[in-house]
């Protein structure tokens, strides 16, 4: 048998626990959760990343944020070897459907021999799935991919028949792809959905009642998770004006239409697979860039190191996978060296390992933007640190006990060894870190009774009454 294809599907926005195999009991995603039953399942994969541009940057160069420089989505992607440029000079056929949302030059191959190009800005002159449209008869629609603005979260039907859809269009070259196409091959579907606007076309949209679907997760203690990047996306995401449960209603019954649209088609390359006889000797690694807020505390939008914008699917299936569930903490930048792993080529200094040989005890790293402005994230399998500088403020999640993510436990002096464990890990991890002194930065530092607020002074325990035998308490500064 030749060396195994493989298949990478990257879908945008899409959140872990929107898939029926990470166990949500509303969405119906028959294909990929047959891949997951017959491949291997990982229930802690985080972006590097919670926003596009750097996101892919670190799955196609298997690099941290900091190492690509590659912060947000205004940033350049770095240049160098990339996932697709290895496979390419290995011999495998390269090629691309889809958004890829490359930086600074958006038409660039980076590596693959061919792309189908559909972002989610062009012209039919530009954008292969934009002149795809045109040429059907439909080139007088303004916004294929759904109006934005004020609209970006207002759910909306597709202006476009099913048939025209851009997550259908996905699914058509990559089947054209596979036709005729020599092993080994390298093919990345890479679909717009279900980012928003949330744009199924019909008779999709109706998939789930919008009556019928759950309020979103807004713990008692939830607003003590939140960073500064949460209010401001709420603010030019025009979710800033008050919650209106019918409306985020109807936002995740769309979200979830798009995202059983998106299985949809997926299944339609999975059945072609199977009908050339190269399903069983392909690779299948599906992913995502990031996860979405929905509603849950209060917030839409990613940037955020909160499982609903940060969590993401892994599904890994084919040659070197076995049916399993996988809790160790694993990251998009793990792509490239298990696409390398599984072509046989030597891997390239990478920050990830390949996903065949999952390490235990694994530590991932994340960060947006940087410096004064910078998000940063430590997780393992027991916590998630993270470090906000435009709030000054330290959060300590206990991924444990506390799964839904409802507290804050950096406040907490019993864990004041762990915060000092993962803080440290972070300053040795991220450049940016190297020098802080948390204690005197951080909002929500131990204050020694009777000394001024940030001052500095005390390790959070302070003698009270009249003589050292005295009880001691601890007050947190908020």
């Amino acid at each position: 048998m030749s060396r195994p294809n493989i298949w990478l599907i990257l879908c945008d926005q899409l959140r872990a626990d929107a898939l029926a195999c990470y166990g949500n009991s509303i969405v119906e995603t028959p294909a990929i959760d047959e891949l997951a039953a017959d491949g291997t399942l990982f229930t802690s994969a985080y972006t590097p990343s919670p926003v596009c541009v750097p996101a892919r940057a670190c799955l196609i160069t298997g690099r941290d944020p900091h190492v690509n420089e590659c912060y947000d989505n205004g940033s350049p992607m770095p240049d160098g070897p990339t996932l697709m440029s290895e496979l390419t000079a290995a011999g495998y056929r390269t090629h691309g459907v889809g958004k890829m949302h490359f930086t600074p030059d958006g038409d660039a191959l980076r590596g693959f021999q061919s792309r189908d190009s559909e972002e989610e800005f062009g012209t039919p002159e530009s954008d292969d799935y934009l002149a795809w449209v045109k040429d059907h008869g439909f080139g007088h629609v303004e916004y294929p991919h759904g109006l934005r603005d004020e609209m970006y979260y207002v759910p909306q039907l597709s202006q476009l028949p099913a048939e025209l859809h851009p997550t259908t269009w996905v699914a058509n070259r990559s089947i054209d792809f596979l036709a005729d196409q020599a092993e080994p091959f390298f093919l990345w579907s890479s679909f717009i959905a279900p980012h928003p606007p949330f744009t199924p076309p019909a008779p999709w949209h109706q998939r789930y009642p919008a009556s019928l679907m759950p309020d979103p997760h807004l713990p008692l203690s939830g607003d003590g998770l939140l960073t500064a990047y949460n209010r401001l996306q709420n603010r030019y995401k025009y979710r800033d004006g008050g919650r209106d449960r019918r409306l985020w209603q109807l936002i995740r019954s769309y979200y979830y239409a798009s995202v059983t649209y998106v299985d949809h088609q997926i299944g339609r390359v999975v059945d072609e697979l199977k009908r050339l006889g190269q399903f069983d000797n392909t690779v299948i690694v599906l992913t995502a860039d990031h996860g979405e807020f929905l509603g849950d505390y209060g917030c839409f939008g990613k940037r955020s190191f909160l499982d609903a914008a940060a969590r993401v699917p892994m599904i890994c299936r084919g040659p070197g996978f076995e049916s399993a569930r996988i809790d160790t903490p694993v990251s998009l930048v793990d792509v490239l060296p298990t696409a390398l792993t599984t072509a046989g080529v030597t891997t390239p200094a990478t920050d990830g390992v390949p996903l065949q040989d999952a390490q235990a005890d694994r530590v991932v790293f994340g960060q947006f933007q940087q410096e004064e402005l910078g998000l940063y994230a430590v997780i393992t399998d027991e916590w998630k640190y993270i470090w906000s500088a435009p709030d000054g403020k330290e959060y300590l999640v206990d991924r444990r006990r506390d799964r839904a993510e409802t507290v804050n436990h950096a406040y907490n002096v019993r864990l004041r060894e762990v915060l000092l464990e993962l803080r440290g890990q972070a300053a040795k991890h991220f450049p940016d870190l190297a020098e802080t002194d948390f204690d005197k930065v951080s909002a929500n530092r131990p204050l020694t009774i009777g000394a001024a607020p940030h001052d500095g002074g005390g390790d959070g325990l302070s003698a009270l009454g009249r003589d050292a035998d005295a009880a001691t308490i601890v007050v947190q500064w908020d």
